[in-house]
């Protein structure tokens, strides 16, 4: 039996102001065809559906398209909340959507049952955990001590009544001890957030989401699939795809991903800005890329955005890495300040704030304009 794993769509994501819409439906048009060519028996959608609790209805109606391509091509879809999502949204029309084989994850109400998938061959036990807090679940085992979500994810588990004995996958949206994180995921300060991933032992494939970079958790059978699309700049050296998972037997299953080519990439461009500007750095690229273009000019570019976009439209960030901004000197009131002119003083300022001298050119400039200053002021 084989499933296609995805988690963290974001469906109706937008990043400085650019909504990634057009991007969301070209890369889930290109799941929807690997879901074919795999002849994938189930897809499993660990959470974080929408970027927002209340989607835009763009996006809802970009995720209803999604879903009506897969269900043609596929037999059971699994979806569950993420913390972005709002678990009632998610559930609405849960009981009609079964019967289209589209399963979602009830509101968390202290009880899990298990959907059990027949191909004739292999049987696998499909269990759904929504986004949990540890408030959500100590609601309903008030008895139990539960301070951490280890605690919480571990009572949820325990009763859930699982026979060790069969093929049991889990689908849940939790941050595992041991994930390596990026900028664009939410995590809790001191990793209070953190769930141990040994609460997992008796499931023979956990299918996460949460965290946006493709990896296994201490065991290829506890993964997250990652994000389809990169959503912020810490992710431009993320490669991603989808996870297949081709369980033959409780001892036989196989864990391995299809890469993902997206509409425009997210990444970086380094360098002085004449060097980015010039035909030869930029003949052979997508230039309609979303760029984060890191300047190491020692002055700034006038107008650098509007320049820039000129030959790189979706330029969505510009920073600059030079001896002003790497300068972290602290900036203090001097003792002897009485006793210096207006124009050694502007000197030591830019200096400190630079790194380097007035040259002549600047010098020359900053003279005259100190004194029609002062004589504007006779």
């Amino acid at each position: 039996m084989k499933f296609i794993h995805l988690s963290d769509l974001h469906i109706g994501k937008r990043l400085n102001e650019f909504s990634f819409l057009p991007d969301q439906e070209y890369i889930l048009a290109q799941i929807t065809e690997i879901v074919k060519n795999e002849q994938a028996d189930a897809v499993l959608i660990a959470g974080d559906v929408y970027d927002k609790s209340v989607p835009s209805a763009e996006a809802v109606a970009l995720f209803d398209r999604f879903l009506s391509g897969i269900t043609a091509v596929c037999n059971d879809i699994f979806i569950i909340s993420g913390n972005h999502d709002s678990p009632e949204r998610i559930a609405f029309g849960s009981h009609i959507m079964e019967k289209s084989g589209v399963h979602l994850s009830p509101v968390y109400s202290g009880s899990i049952a298990k959907t059990m998938l027949d191909d004739g061959k292999t049987k696998v036990n499909v269990y759904m955990l929504p986004f949990v807090k540890p408030a959500n679940v100590r609601r309903f085992f008030p008895d139990n001590s539960i301070e951490s979500y280890t605690d919480a994810i571990g009572t949820a588990i325990d009763n859930m009544e699982i026979n060790v004995n069969e093929i049991n996958l889990l689908v849940t949206h939790q941050f595992v001890t041991g994930a390596s994180v990026c900028d664009s995921e939410e995590h809790s300060v001191g990793g209070t957030d953190n769930v141990n991933g040994e609460v997992f032992s008796c499931f023979d494939y956990v299918a996460l989401g949460h965290i946006h970079s493709p990896q296994n958790v201490g065991s290829e059978r506890i993964r997250y699939s990652g994000t389809p699309l990169k959503y912020s700049f810490s992710e431009a050296k993320h490669n991603k795809s989808v996870t297949v998972i081709d369980i033959q037997s409780k001892d036989e299953i196989t864990v391995s991903s299809i890469p993902l080519t997206p509409l425009r990439d997210l990444r970086e461009i380094r360098g002085k800005y004449d060097d980015i500007m010039l035909k030869s750095n930029y003949e052979g690229t997508n230039r309609e890329d979303y760029v984060h273009v890191i300047l190491t000019d020692e002055d700034d570019i006038p107008d650098a955005m509007a320049r820039l976009r000129v030959v790189y439209p979706n330029v969505m960030k510009i920073t600059y890495d030079n001896m002003r901004t790497r300068n972290s000197q602290q900036i203090d009131a001097d003792s002897d300040i009485s006793s210096k002119s207006p124009f050694q003083l502007f000197g030591e300022f830019y200096k400190k704030q630079n790194g380097t001298d007035l040259n002549d050119e600047q010098e020359k400039y900053i003279e005259k304009l100190i004194e029609s200053i002062w004589e504007g002021r006779k």
